[in-house]
């Protein structure tokens, strides 16, 4: 007997798309946010960024609205990097902290506040490895209560988080994290807190705590996740880069395309996960123009398609390359259809045709109809409930359109 996820699974899940935010001091080197390690910055030259990390322009709002904008559910902001520097008020843990550089306040309490006015969850990343902190290498266990006492602060100052996002960990992998005690004292004081910990480039999708809520995929396309041997229902979640660099990096060009964002954030609700994509804020925390763009983008899609993308769930029902369907607890089936071409002149459209027909099998009830969820077109189908079968003639866009995917509603 499947086992049903517990509520904030469940919620986690149907929030579907998220927004993943790197900010930090090494926003002011805008050179990627492994800068520290990668270009060996000792940490007496790189606390010296504090100095200069004023933050007097950051107005999380910007980032918030247009979050709830474009579709976004969640953002998860990195609370202390792997630098080792923390962007909220540690309570005297740390005096490497936002009260404590030049912006003289608690950044994350802003960012907070604008979550909750905008109806955004906000998630916590947190780094486990750390550069600046010593007893990281000359006493773990030392730095565990650090690591903890300092979760401990979010858990208890800043009201519900929606979780917490740990990173780090594969680096020191045959080490004793001492996880029951982290993960205790969030399930203490922040009971409904989703609880993930990113496994890495080299074991996407593993499961290395039963307390763990959803595995991850960084950078790679996620896979069906087998929950038979697990006693609990486990998410997935893919986190992905615009460009090459998860801080910003101005000297970065490679940037995916919008199309290629659409396609992943499809892939990902194909297999029931979610998609995490990130941003590099500048050093006072905004976004570049090229970020909101693409964000934009991504939201005119999301504005169409939003509900197929946070209803539907996987489902026996089967496409043929990259097509699929979804189906949602209402029975509600969306089918989402790929390359298609734009219909019009054989001079400008490059082989657009007006016929496509796209099928799909397992499909055994009877269905009335079909139609485009871009405008509302009927699509002419056949269908064999005795074997499964439905083929709908995916009719190509309109001149002056392509969404990419494009989804038809079921009824």
């Amino acid at each position: 007997m499947a086992v049903k996820p517990e509520l904030r699974v469940e919620n986690f899940e149907n929030m579907a798309f998220g927004m993943f935010v790197h900010w930090g001091l090494y926003s002011i080197k805008e050179s990627g946010e492994w800068a520290m390690e990668i270009h060996n910055i000792s940490s007496g030259e790189y606390e010296k960024y504090a100095d200069e990390f004023d933050a007097k322009n950051y107005n999380p709002r910007n980032m918030t609205k247009l979050a709830k904008k474009v579709g976004i559910k969640y953002i998860v902001l990195t609370s202390k990097h792997h630098e080792g520097f923390f962007l909220y008020d540690t309570n005297g843990l740390s005096d490497y902290d936002a009260p404590h550089s030049a912006a003289k306040r608690d950044l994350l309490r802003e960012f907070l506040e604008a979550c909750r006015e905008d109806g955004i969850i906000p998630i916590l990343y947190h780094a486990t490895l750390d550069w600046h902190e010593s007893h990281y290498k000359s006493d773990f266990n030392t730095y565990l209560e650090y690591l903890r006492k300092s979760v401990e602060v979010l858990c208890t100052r800043y009201g519900e988080i929606g979780g917490f996002w740990f990173d780090g960990n594969w680096d020191k992998r045959d080490a004793d994290w001492k996880l029951d005690e982290l993960y205790g004292t969030i399930r203490k004081y922040q009971p409904n807190a989703m609880i993930i910990n990113n496994t890495g480039l080299s074991r996407r999708g593993q499961l290395e705590h039963e307390e763990i809520d959803s595995v991850t995929f960084e950078q790679g396309l996620p896979t069906p996740i087998d929950r038979s041997n697990m006693n609990k229902y486990v998410s997935g979640e893919m986190c992905q880069t615009m460009n090459s660099h998860w801080g910003i990096a101005k000297n970065d060009f490679n940037y995916k395309s919008t199309a290629q964002l659409i396609e992943t954030l499809c892939a990902c609700r194909k297999v029931g996960a979610n998609y995490l994509l990130n941003v590099g804020p500048d050093k006072d925390g905004n976004l570049t123009k090229m970020q909101e763009a693409m964000l934009e983008v991504i939201g005119q899609w999301m504005s169409i398609n939003g509900k197929a993308i946070y209803d539907g769930k996987p489902c026996n029902i089967q496409g043929y390359n990259k097509d699929f369907a979804l189906t949602t607890k209402e029975g509600k089936i969306y089918l989402f259809i790929h390359d298609l071409k734009i219909v019009g002149n054989k001079n400008v459209t490059l082989g657009g045709r007006v016929d496509n027909p796209r099928a799909f099998t397992n499909l055994y009830r009877k269905i009335n109809g079909v139609k485009w969820m871009d405008n509302n077109e009927e699509l002419i189908f056949t269908q064999n409930e005795e074997e499964g079968l439905v083929c709908v003639n995916a009719t190509g866009y309109p001149y002056g359109t392509n969404l990419v995917v494009r989804v038809a509603e079921v009824y």
